[in-house]
Formats: structure tokens, sequence, C-alpha cells
């Protein structure tokens, strides 16, 4: 700013130096005329398109071309210049604004030509019509700000022309985004550009977040392929891939496209899979495209359109096939302002004679001639009575009201500035803004102060511009309805910026009719949405919009249409059936009421009371020879821990806690090896019997009754002070497995030391071992009812089992573990049971006369039962080894294979307590 000030303090240096010489101006080229002017203390300029389009002259750069020949009168763009008068006979009539100061205007043409457009600023700059001045060069220009232009390339061009004058421009209809490369509301780039309508970027927004809110994920797009069009569809396809729509396609139009640009249109639209299509054009181009559109039957696509079209009523009538039944999009709020109409309506040729434009703009209304050029036949001459109020035109359609008011507001911007200002110069009223000489406002300080400007309209608007010289964007949302056979645009919502994103779209759903006057939404997606339960994964190649659906994985959920990803439940939560909801996993583990649980624990009932039952029928002989001669304390004691060990195996059912998987296995460690450590005695009891019939020996006396239950009790005590140490250090405690099985969670009671379950197991596997040897050196004794036998077999059977459990235990999953464990209880204790007491209880019912003290003493051969249970025992164990080396050979090819069995027993080893 400062180099600028530098700049123009030289050129007036300049301009001060020429005028003491007596320089005067002379102009270059052909001089520029206002379509429509009126003097005034200060002077508003007015830049509008009146023309659509120009003839082309002579570009041969042989001859000097001649001035463009405009074409086409465009009865929108009157109708704006009429807004800008009526604006400013309103502030000369008013006596609050402005008083005593007359405003004039100067209201140029641009044809919709930049080079056209800059010109015609240039010559508002410098104020002088005439090739030839009597006056000095130092005459500033009398234009305060100019207020158009349209189109937003115009707009650009003049707003860096006159900018380096710090004129303002104040822009009723450009759009041009923030977001595009020289953009109006870059400051930097166009210090002194203001508009009265909302930047497109807004517009853009409110149209992508539309187009979301509809569901409607893959659309097509036809932009207008200059700066409004690109820019605006530029903004929209930003936004829209930030809310998830995709562009199948986005094709470029002007009015100037050959047939052959215009066929690949109407053939892309054709072969595409959208059925909506957003178009970012002005309404001049629609109507061609409407043309276009019928001739190539282009029916049944949801329109969406940009506030260039929507609303025009010109449009809406030329759409005469209903190719635009059900258009939906955004336009400029609805507006009145009060006396403009009537305005508007009241002109006449008389009020404007000699204007040119107004001539030809009511030759073109009313078709007609104010003078015949070679006596044209069939030609209406124009009498200067044609009544508008009998027309039925664009002119005389309202529906543009709220640009009108985009011209009113920025009229009355600038005069309530020059009020401002102007007051403060002549001290007429206090103001915060900086005072300062009359020539300093009108070159630099105007369009700073027009930036501040606030103010409220006769009609209650507020009018304000942010940092951006922009003002709050508004909209409504339009649809296109078919009442009486005529196109009805009705406001179905609303868009506000100013409120928080997720507020600033309102739109009433039931009150749309959509193409093809349905009353369903339609659906454009390249691929159906993703129920719950399932992600979307973009195709190989194509946009996100087009992805297929997979189903989440085990443990993941996806509980919301459309989700990009699968969300993993929490630990002790699992997927449904469905992938759309996190359930809490199935706690498993061995209870009561399970069939598995209830037949262990009938059998474990069944042996407490098959034990209880032995236990009294030796109670009622416990002085019969068969008792006696087997070491009835010891039996008893036997019978007791072998009951205790049914009762045991209870302790295993049910949901883990702290004292059960305490209980459980301290009960089980206990209660086997002190029954171990009776069948024990019962075997070194027999050894040394035997020993004690030899001459000579006096073993007994060293182990009679009390060594017996002393070494019962020093037996159980080593292992009580072993179970002891596994609770002191790391007792087992409840613990939820969450590996085995990932939809399941195992209750299972863990270990806590590894060594401490192993030591109390060894310990039980020692005795046994010791136990089974002793058994089968006594195996031979000479007596008839040799218990030694009995024991040998039921350590077999003991051990057998023992080691088959082992790697049954480790690959056993869930709560089969526990059941494998359970069974081994049983079944030893079972096998101990049956094999030492059954042939006992045997001869006591069924056999008593055997029950005396000289068949125990005789040595007659075993009796054919005896020896029907002897091979029963041995086959059923011959049997029982076959099972396990044949489950063994099994466990070692699976090692040898998978290595899975192997992996997990070193775990087992490897302190892992015994859970995988």
């Amino acid at each position: 700013m400062e180099s600028f000030f530098t700049l123009l303090h030289v050129v007036m240096a300049i301009i001060n130096f020429s005028s003491t010489n007596g320089t005067f101006c002379s102009l270059q080229g052909e001089p520029a005329y206002p379509q429509l002017s009126k003097d005034g203390d200060f002077i508003v300029g007015g830049i509008f398109p009146f023309h659509r389009t120009w003839e082309f002259t002579d570009m041969s750069y042989t001859v000097k071309p001649s001035p463009l020949k405009c074409t086409s009168v465009d009865f929108r763009t009157f109708q704006f210049s009429q807004s800008l008068i009526f604006a400013i006979e309103e502030i000369n009539n008013s006596s609050s604004l402005l008083p005593g100061v007359s405003l004039g205007y100067k209201i140029y043409d641009t044809c919709t030509s930049t080079a056209m457009g800059v010109r015609m600023a240039m010559a508002l700059v410098n104020g002088n019509e005439n090739s030839t001045l009597n006056e000095q060069c130092t005459k500033t220009a009398q234009v305060q700000a100019i207020i158009g232009e349209t189109q937003s390339p115009v707009s650009m061009a003049i707003a860096k022309s006159v900018g380096p004058f710090s004129i303002p421009l104040v822009s009723i209809y450009a759009f041009l985004s923030i977001l595009l490369l020289n953009c109006l509301s870059d400051k930097s780039k166009y210090p002194s550009f203001l508009r009265t309508i909302p930047s497109d970027y807004y517009q853009s927004r409110a149209l992508a977040e539309m187009v979301k809110q509809f569901g409607w994920t893959w659309v097509g797009a036809i932009r207008r392929d200059d700066d409004y069009g690109n820019g605006g569809m530029a903004t929209f396809t930003d936004a829209a891939e930030q809310l998830g729509v995709c562009l199948e396609y986005s094709l470029p139009f002007l009015k100037t496209y050959s047939q052959e640009k215009m066929l690949r249109i109407i053939q892309q639209i054709k072969s595409s899979t959208s059925r909506v299509i957003v178009v970012f054009v002005t309404y001049w181009d629609l109507e061609i495209l409407l043309h276009v559109f019928n001739e190539h039957n282009i029916t049944g696509y949801q329109w969406v359109g940009s506030e260039g079209w929507i609303s025009d009523s010109t449009v809406a009538r030329l759409d005469k096939h209903k190719i635009l039944q059900g258009a939906i999009g955004v336009a400029i709020p609805k507006t009145t302002v009060s006396g403009l109409k009537e305005f508007i309506l009241d002109i006449n040729p008389l009020k404007s004679a000699g204007s040119a434009i107004f001539t030809e703009f009511w030759e073109a209304l009313f078709k007609c001639k104010h003078t015949v050029v070679n006596h044209v036949e069939n030609t209406t001459m124009c009498t200067g009575k044609e009544k508008l109020s009998e027309m039925e035109n664009e002119f005389t359609d309202m529906t543009l009201m709220p640009i009108f008011n985009n011209v009113y507001k920025g009229v009355y911007a600038v005069a309530h500035t020059l009020h401002g200002l102007l007051a403060c110069i002549y001290g007429k009223v206090l103001c915060s803004f900086k005072c300062c000489n009359i020539h300093i406002i009108l070159f630099c300080q105007f369009a700073e102060h027009l930036k501040r400007v606030r103010f409220e309209t006769k009609d209650g608007e507020e009018v304000y511009f942010d940092k951006n010289g922009d003002p709050v964007a508004k909209y409504e949302i339009i649809n296109w309805q078919t009442i009486e056979d005529q196109h009805e645009f009705v406001t179905v919502g609303l868009y506000d910026s100013s409120f928080p994103a997720h507020n600033r779209l309102l739109i009433e759903m039931a009150s749309i009719t959509w193409a093809r006057n349905a009353n369903q939404v339609p659906v454009s997606v390249c691929s159906e949405s993703c129920p719950p339960g399932t992600r979307k994964a973009v195709q190989k190649g194509k946009p996100v919009c087009c992805f297929d659906c997979i189903p989440c994985a085990e443990g993941e959920i996806s509980n919301m249409t459309d989700s990009i990803k699968c969300e993993q439940c929490y630990q002790d939560y699992w997927s449904n059936q469905h992938r759309n909801e996190c359930v809490k996993k199935e706690t498993e583990f061995l209870s009561f009421e399970e069939t598995m649980g209830i037949l262990l624990t009938a059998v474990s009932i069944i042996g407490t009371f098959i034990t209880i039952i032995i236990a009294i029928i030796f109670f009622r002989h416990k002085n019969t020879p068969i008792v006696k001669a087997n070491n009835s304390e010891l039996s008893f004691l036997l019978l007791l821990s072998l009951a205790l060990c049914f009762l045991c195996s209870l302790t295993f059912i049910g949901r883990p806690s702290e004292w059960s998987c305490v209980l459980r296995h301290t009960a089980f460690g206990i209660t086997f090896v002190l029954c171990i450590s009776c069948v024990l005695g019962k075997t070194i009891v027999v050894l040394m019997a035997f020993r004690a019939t030899l001459p000579g020996s006096n073993v007994m006396k060293w182990f009679g009754a009390p060594q017996q239950r002393l070494s019962v009790l020093a037996f159980t005590l080593i292992q009580v002070l072993i179970c002891v140490l596994w609770l002191t250090t790391s007792p087992p405690f409840p613990f939820k497995n969450l590996k085995h099985y990932k939809e399941k969670i195992i209750l299972e009671c863990q270990l806590g030391s590894a060594i401490g379950f192993w030591a109390v197991l060894g310990y039980i596997g020692l005795l046994a071992l010791l136990c089974f040897i002793l058994a089968f050196l006594a195996r031979k004794l000479p007596d008839k009812f040799n218990e030694a036998k009995f024991i040998t077999f039921s350590m077999l059977i003991f051990c057998a089992v023992w080691i088959t459990f082992i790697p049954a235990y480790v690959s056993s999953p869930g709560k089969f573990t526990v059941a494998v464990e359970i069974f081994a209880i049983l079944a030893s204790s079972f096998g101990l049971l049956f094999c030492i007491f059954l042939p006992k209880c045997y001869i006591i019912i069924l056999k008593p006369e055997m029950n005396t003290k000289k068949q125990i003493m005789s040595k007659v051969n075993i009796p054919k039962l005896e020896k029907k249970v002897f091979f029963g025992y041995y086959f059923a164990f011959k049997h029982l080894a076959y099972i396990t080396k044949k489950y063994i050979k099994i466990i070692v090819k699976q090692f040898l294979r998978h290595q899975v069995i192997y992996l997990k027993l070193f775990k087992c080893i490897s302190f892992q307590g015994g859970s995988f």
C-alpha cells in the first residue's frame, strides 16, 4: 500500500507540473459514451451487459478494427439498470441520506465482452468523453464506485483495472469462489472489489450438502466452460468428495460449441449410470441445452441447478416438454424492494428520449421500429404509447427481484459511505473514520470505508461486507413443480452459512416433487449401500463411490450403513451372526446343568455310594477272616480316601471361583496321596507278612499298626507340605481364557505355579510307581487270596489312566480339559475300588463258606470265579494298554506333522500354568 501512495504522489506531481505548463488533455482512440446517464454532484458508475453477444469485426490487422457491434438485447440486464436508476432517484429524494447532495449515474454496456468491460471501466475512471478538452488534465473522475458486472470473468478484469485507482467495484452477480486462482475474494489481488451476492463457494457447498442429504453419491455434471462454471464445479467437487459423493463425469459447455461437441455431451449422458445431473451454467446456456435435450430425448433425469438458472422464469417457459420437471437447486432468497416493480414497469420512451439503448430496447420489447428504413413492408411503427402492463415477457417478469435488490443494496452502500465521509469532512456529525481532505477521499479513502459500511434498508434488511468483501450467504432451496401445466418455483428449504455446519441446510422432504412427478427420492448410486455388518471395499480403478460390500471378519462389527471399516469388539465381546452388534461372549465351563456335567456328577456320586456300601459291608463283616487278613484298618482308611477321591471330582464341575480353584487341586492331590499311601501300606504289609513266616524273622514288629498309621501320615504330610508351598507362592486362580476360542470365553482355573501342579502330580505318580513295584514283587507269594495281585492290577490301571491323561489333558480344548481330569480321577478311583475290594465283597456276600480261617490258610487252587476275575482284569488291562499305545502313536504322528501337541506340552512344562 505504501508503494501505491508513493506512485500516487508521483502521478499527482506530474499532473501539477503539466498544468503549470498549460498542457491540455487529448483523448486517444474512440470516445466511449454511456448508454444511460444523469449528472450529479457525485457519479455512480454502472457496467452491465445490455447485449448478450456481438458481431466479429475485421481482425486482419491490415486496417483499424471498427468498434464491436453489440447484438441481442438482454431484457434482464435492462431491469438491473433500472434498479440502479431507481435507487439513485430514491436517494436524491431522501431528506436523511445525502441531503443537499445529488447523485448522478453513467451506465455502460459491455456486450458480455471482457475487453469492452475494461474499456468502459477506463471511461468511467477517466471521466472525459470528448476527444479534445478545453481544460487541464488535473480533473479527477467524478465516479465514486462502479456497480456491476454480472459475470465473474469481466468483473475480474474490471476489478484489476480500477483497483490501482482505489475505485471500488460492487458486483451484483459475480459468484467466483475464493478457492480459485485470482479469485475475486482475494483482497491481495482485488483490494477494491466487493459484491452484494454471496460467493459461489457457499453455493457449491450447499449443492454438495443437498446432494448428500438426498443420498445421491453418483452424479453427473454439466458446467459452463469459463471461470463461473469451472470454478463453481471445482468447489462443488471438492465439497462433494469430502461428503462421499462422486462425479461420474463433468462436461464443459459453451453456447459456441460445435455440433460434434454437443453430440459428445449427449452420448456421455446416455451412456452414464447416474440419474442425477448437477448443472452449473447460466440461464442463457440452458436455453440452448434445453433444445438439444429435447432433440435427443434426454428425459427422466433429476436436475440439480445452480443459482444461475434454477429460479429463472424464462427457462421455465422454454421447458415446454417438462425436461426439467422436479429440478431442485439453490437460489437467492426472495425479497421485495418497495416501489421498484412499479418503477420498472412505468418506463416509457419519453423518459429517455435520445437514448440509443432505450430505443433499441423498446423496439425489441414491442417488435416495432421508431423509424422505417427504405420503407420495409410489414414493419410496425413504435408510437410511444405501448403499455408494459399489457406485455408478458422477460422484462415484465419480476422473479429476479433478489438480483434487483442486490443492485439496490450496492447503490445504497455507496450512498451511506459517501454520507459518512462527507459528514466527517464538513464536521456535521462525529465519525469514527479518519478525517481528511476531499481529494484523498476521492482517490483512496472511499473504498476502505465502503468495506466497513453497515446499514439497514428501508425494508429492514441489514447490509454489510465481511473481510473478503462478501455478504453472508443465504439461499433458498427451490423445487420445480408443475401446477396447471406450468412450472412453479416452490421453496422447500433454506441454507444459511452463518449457522453451524450441521444446521446450515434445512429441507422439507415431504414438499418436494421429483423427476417424472414422482414422490419418492430418485436413486443415483454407483453401488448399493452396504448394510450393517459389512464394510465398503473400493473397486480397483474406480471412484470411491463404486465399491463392494465385504462382510466383517469374526469379532468385528459395523453398526451403520456404508461403514468404511469394521470395528473390533472389546475383549469380552464377540460379533453376532449378522456382524452388526457386539454381544457378550458365551462363557464356557463344565457346569452341573449340561449333559456331560450331569453324567460325571452321577458317576462321581455312584462311585461314592458304592464305596460307602463296600465300607458298610466290611464294617458288618469286620470280624470275618477275609477282612482281618487284609488289614481292616488300612482298608477302611482306603475306602474313606476313595470316597473323598470320588467327591473331590465334584469340585472340578461348576463356575471356577477362587475357593473352588484352590480346593479342587489341593483336595485332589491330598486325597489321592492318602489313597495311594494306604495301598502302599497294604502292599508293604503283605511283603512283611510273608517275611514274618520265615524262620527267625522278626519283621512284623517293625511294621505293625502304629508304623502303618505313621507311614500313611508321613506320606500324606509330604503332599500337604507341597500343596502349602504351592498355595503360598502362586496358588491357582480363576482365569478367562480368550485365546483358545475367539467367539467364547473359557472359564478355567489357571494353575498359578506349574511347578506346584506337576510336583503334586509327580509325587502321586512316584508313590503309585513304588506301590506297583512292591505289589509286582509280591504277586506270586503263596497265598490263596494274595492281595498283591489285585494291587498290581489296580496300580496298572492307575498308571495307565494317568499316563494317558497327560497328552489328553494337554490337547483337550476348553471344558473338555476339566472333563479329562475328572475322568482320570474317576477311572483311577474305580480301578482301585474294584480291583482291591470287589473280589473280597464277592467272597463275603456270595461265598460265605469260603470266609473261614481254614479256607484262608489253605493252599488249594484258586477257584474258577477267581480265575475269571483274574483273567477279566488281565484282558481289561491288556485292552487298555492297547488303546493307550494306539493313542500315543496318534499323538506322536500329530507331533511329527504339525508339532501342535509338542508346543502345547512345551508351554505347559515351561510354567504357563497348563492352560492353552
